[in-house]
């Protein structure tokens, strides 16, 4: 069995046995207790405080320069003023755009709507937009969730008589825009004690100030407040637990109709609303909007009065969606067939014509999972290209472009996405070089992903009581997740797939407990598992109801192989080996009992074959059979002794290791290895 790894490490965290009894004693089941003191609750008073969804807003002139905000878009009301709210084409844009429109709007205000095209203007302020809302005589612009780096733009509306005020919530860059007012909680000059709002969540706050009302307000705009805030993956904690907790109550009882309509047509009811359905089932369909240029379609769904458009845009809004996927479907497929056949890619850069850009990164962050390593996907169009890159296993985006910026046009971006410019005959080397970049960093790190778990249980605890219980912890989101369960030493009993062959399902068996999971996305091939197979299983625990019958089930996030004995995913200070920088401590922790080595050994030669697998899950594999403990640095350790004297040759081949024994004599002497002499070296240093 070859587990095939989705996160190289699982952090899980151990409850505190003292805190679990007090909260228990508080009137929390013990699930939820055990969750609760996981995540650093020692008490009912902690839970209260750090899951509160009722706490006091803050005063919206906390924000530096809220003030100056509310007092020029007041002015250019009392003056009948044209005013534009101008904002971003995603859901947090679209919602703040919609909120504070329609807050001008109701307040007697002369106000428009703009939001650029994503493919046509890109996005934020830009020329093109502002030309056209001078010749449409505007005399104020209030951007949301956008306009923190439009330098030039501010000073482009300067120069044409327009004045300016900015919202955002993004990271400030050192030069600010020169703007009658820039509100974003990032300022270095802010005070505002919650930095984590939304760019839908600091249009509110300018609502706010202008009315002194801030729940009149959020009685109003809670939904819009709540869709922006979960779309976004803003941290559901302080305020914007209470936009979130107050919009779902608000959206089950939408007075919208284009909500209502759009989530009748996309199977959302009140019923079963959550930040969940927000992020797979509304939020989608919302989006789709921007990315397949229609993006008026959304802004007037959330505008209109009228039943029958709110209808006809929320079905046009959902066939829109279906196109988009249909695009990514095909986008997919055509990456996928250029591909090079055999050897795993150590980075994915192809380009092509015929694809959308607005699709295509959602795509690259597909590709980037399925195949583990960074992928870049770039649209052409003649001479040039767009990419839209994700990265994977903590590969730095932001720096490799950086690095490689004398082959890129422009760029942009962070750690984990980016997008750039590139000349047409610029790509093979960029891929060349993004490649080697990619396999030096994965060679020579040990795993970067990470799973963090709330705790391990046992099937006892596993009960649809219990589950039911973990309601107290909703709304689940950015900054309070979905639990997240572990269960050592199940037995995979019984394997089907489901979904027309798209997900696993799974019978698993601890004792006398079975328990049912489902494994979206993945088969038997993929994660390399069989019946009888002992695992630890990582998971979301669910209720299952089907034909008025509820059960529980485990949603797998991940399988490993299971051990009895400490299986460390830590490198040490492997990589220092080679480059001399081996401190004794490191060589301490690096260097092989003879009883480990020999374990190691017996183990690769039992199998009698070419050795293709994960490195840590070969290593829990070593561990496993040999009942004792192994770090993945000291496994790495050991192949370079064996390999040093010629038992072995092996190569890593991007998440992979291959590893072949060498035919003849196994009597080797093993202090005659290099990485021996190093390791007894620095040592005793």
């Amino acid at each position: 069995m070859c587990i095939a790894l989705k996160y190289g490490i699982w952090n899980v965290s151990n409850p505190d046995a003292n805190a679990v009894n007090a909260l228990v004693g508080a009137g929390y089941a013990p699930l939820t207790a055990m969750i609760l003191s996981a995540r650093g609750m020692k008490d009912a008073q902690g839970v209260k405080q750090q899951l509160s969804c009722d706490t006091p807003l803050l005063d919206p002139y906390l924000m530096t320069d809220m003030d100056l905000a509310a007092g020029r878009v007041g002015l250019a009301m009392t003056r009948g003023e044209k005013i534009a709210v101008f904002g971003d084409y995603d859901v947090d844009g679209i919602t703040a755009t919609c909120l504070l429109t329609d807050f001008l709007r109701r307040h007697g205000a002369d106000c428009i709507s703009y939001i650029p095209g994503r493919l046509e203007e890109g996005y934020g302020l830009n020329p093109i937009a502002i030309d056209y809302l001078h010749k449409e005589g505007v005399k104020l612009i209030v951007t949301v969730d956008c306009g923190i780096t439009a330098v030039a733009e501010a000073k482009l509306c300067k120069d044409l008589g327009i004045d300016l005020v900015i919202t955002d919530h993004h990271e400030c860059k050192e030069q600010l825009p020169d703007a009658i007012a820039v509100v974003d909680p990032h300022r270095p000059d802010g005070g505002y004690p919650h930095l984590t709002l939304s760019g839908v969540g600091v249009a509110f706050k300018l609502a706010a100030a202008l009315t002194g009302d801030q729940e009149a307000v959020l009685r109003e705009y809670a939904d819009m407040v709540c869709l922006g805030t979960v779309a976004d993956v803003m941290p559901l904690v302080g305020e914007n637990r209470v936009f979130v907790a107050r919009g779902l109550e608000s959206i089950r009882h939408t007075h919208r109709p284009g909500l209502a309509a759009l989530m009748k047509e996309s199977g959302c009811t009140a019923d079963n609303v959550s930040a969940t359905t927000i992020g797979f089932m509304l939020a989608p369909r919302i989006n789709a909007a921007g990315r397949m240029g229609q993006i008026n379609w959304a802004v007037d769904l959330f505008l209109t009065d009228d039943t029958v458009q709110a209808e006809h845009l929320a079905r046009s809004l959902c066939d829109l969606n279906r196109q988009r996927q249909q695009v990514e479907s095909q986008i997919y497929d055509d990456a996928v067939s250029m591909l090079p056949v055999g050897q795993p890619p150590e980075a994915i850069v192809l380009a092509d014509e015929s694809w959308h850009q607005g699709v295509v990164g959602i795509v690259a962050s597909r590709m980037s999972e399925e195949y583990c390593c960074p992928t870049f996907l770039i649209c052409l169009d003649g001479e040039h290209g767009k990419a839209s890159s994700r990265s994977f296993g903590g590969f730095n985006l932001f720096s490799s472009l950086t690095a490689l910026s004398h082959l890129l046009e422009s760029y942009g971006g962070h750690e984990l996405a980016a997008g750039f410019t590139i000349s047409r005959q610029m790509i093979p080397q960029f891929r060349e070089e993004i490649c080697r970049r990619a396999a030096e960093y994965y060679t020579n790190s040990g795993p970067r992903t990470v799973l963090d778990i709330d705790c391990a249980v046992t099937p006892e605890l596993l009960t649809v009581r219990g589950i039911d219980s973990l309601s107290a912890l909703e709304p689940c989101g950015n900054g309070c997740p979905k639990p997240v369960l572990m269960m050592k030493n199940m037995i995979a009993e019984r394997i089907s797939m489901v979904g027309n062959g798209r997900h696993m399902r799974l019978r698993l068996r601890a004792g006398h407990h079975t328990v049912n999971a489902i494994y979206f996305s993945a088969n038997p091939q993929s994660v390399s598992i069989e019946p009888g197979d002992l695992v630890d299983v990582a998971f979301h625990p669910q209720v299952n109801e089907f034909r008025g019958e509820r059960s529980v089930q485990m949603n797998v996030l991940d399988i490993r192989p299971s051990c009895g004995y400490a299986c460390s995913p830590d490198m040490g200070g492997y990589a220092h080996i080679a480059t001399g920088a081996l401190t004794s401590d490191e060589a301490a922790e690096l260097l092989p009992e003879r009883a480990t080595l020999g374990a190691v050994w017996r183990y690769l030669a039992g199998l009698e074959r070419s050795i293709k697998e994960d490195p840590l899950c070969l290593c829990r594999k070593i561990v496993r059979w040999a009942n004792r403990p192994l770090s993945l640095g000291q496994m790495f350790a050991c192949l370079d002794i064996f390999r040093d004297v010629g038992l072995l040759r092996y190569t890593r081949q991007h998440k992979d290791i291959i590893i072949n024994l060498t035919p003849g004599d196994t009597k080797a002497d093993l202090n005659q290895s290099q990485t021996m002499q190093i390791l007894l070296r620095a040592k005793e240093s």
